[in-house]
């Protein structure tokens, strides 16, 4: 009989700390650079316009992973999470499942810590000022992980109460405006992606942005115009160029394999980062199941001091 701990969210928030989970994405983006971790292509099945199903296999630490994941925008409009699902975690040596934790809250984790990573690694180095756009569950990830991090973050949301109470919870700030947001030095955006938030000329010279919310077919945050301004990076070219970001601007011609870095290997000191203080620095994150791999094994790391109950099969 195998037999597996299971973490609610709840239990993966008090496993894995924000600051924690960037060290573990670090290193997880490190290790697939080095071609230490595998990743299996991501699978979509699509049921738009309502949302997505996505499957993400992970091979790396001696584990395997499947996240199954929901992405359905509408949701919160029915009382309803925008994100569900199951990550679950084998022994690699002998295939026994060893755990099963909350996929909305194991993503939470990871996109708030690639984000913030991804500022640190592309931005300036005397960047003073950083903003998030979008304050749903992701977004206050973001923010939370930003604060973790030591560093003062202003919050803008297309509703003003929510940013309110999420820069209330999470001891960040309101911005003023959407544009005072967007003129901060580190910007995160995650937006739902169904309108350009960033429109040519938007960005400032030497600014950074992650790109959080396109994380699928048709969805966009910056204009090609925009991206085409930018030193590109992404946490995964296959991904990126199909699914992410980047996809309209591929799909146009405009935008090139050659000319996108992607960001494990600039942490792994393979790839360069920032070439100057004037560079614009655009990341655009797609979700990897690597991401998710680390932040579960993190979590693996604590099990023993939580009271988690057992699956037995």
């Amino acid at each position: 009989m195998t037999s597996a701990v299971v973490f609610d969210g709840a239990a993966v928030e008090a496993a894995v700390s924000p600051a924690r989970a960037v060290d573990a994405v670090r290193d997880a983006f490190i290790a697939h650079a080095r071609g230490e971790w595998q990743m299996p292509p991501k699978v979509y099945v699509t049921n738009y316009p309502a949302g997505d199903f996505r499957a993400m296999p992970a091979l790396g630490g001696g584990h395997a992973l499947l996240k199954w994941v929901t992405s359905f925008p509408g949701n919160p409009a029915r009382g309803l999470p925008t994100v569900t699902g199951v990550v679950l975690v084998s022994d690699a040596s002998n295939g026994q499942l060893r755990a099963v934790l909350d996929a909305a809250a194991v993503t939470a984790l990871r996109t708030g810590a690639a984000a913030v990573l991804a500022a640190e690694a592309l931005g300036r180095s005397d960047a003073s000022s950083a903003a998030v756009i979008g304050t749903g569950v992701n977004g206050r990830a973001a923010a939370r992980t930003f604060v973790a991090r030591g560093r003062d973050v202003m919050l803008w949301d297309v509703d003003p109460a929510r940013a309110q109470q999420a820069a209330s919870e999470l001891g960040a700030s309101v911005a003023p405006s959407r544009e005072a947001a967007l003129g901060a030095d580190l910007l995160v955006t995650v937006t739902p992606g169904h309108e350009v938030l960033l429109t040519d000329g938007t960005l400032r010279v030497g600014q950074h942005v992650s790109l959080m919310g396109a994380d699928g077919p048709g969805k966009a945050e910056a204009s090609d115009g925009e991206l085409l301004r930018a030193r590109l990076f992404a946490d995964d070219w296959e991904q990126a160029s199909h699914g992410g970001e980047l996809a309209h601007a591929v799909e146009a011609g405009l935008v090139h394999e050659e000319t996108v870095t992607q960001l494990g290997a600039v942490l792994a000191g393979t790839a360069e980062g920032r070439r100057s203080a004037d560079d614009i620095t655009a990341f655009d994150s797609t979700g990897l199941a690597i991401q998710d791999l680390a932040i579960a094994l993190a979590a693996l790391e604590r099990a023993g001091e939580l009271d988690l109950p057992r699956l037995d099969l």
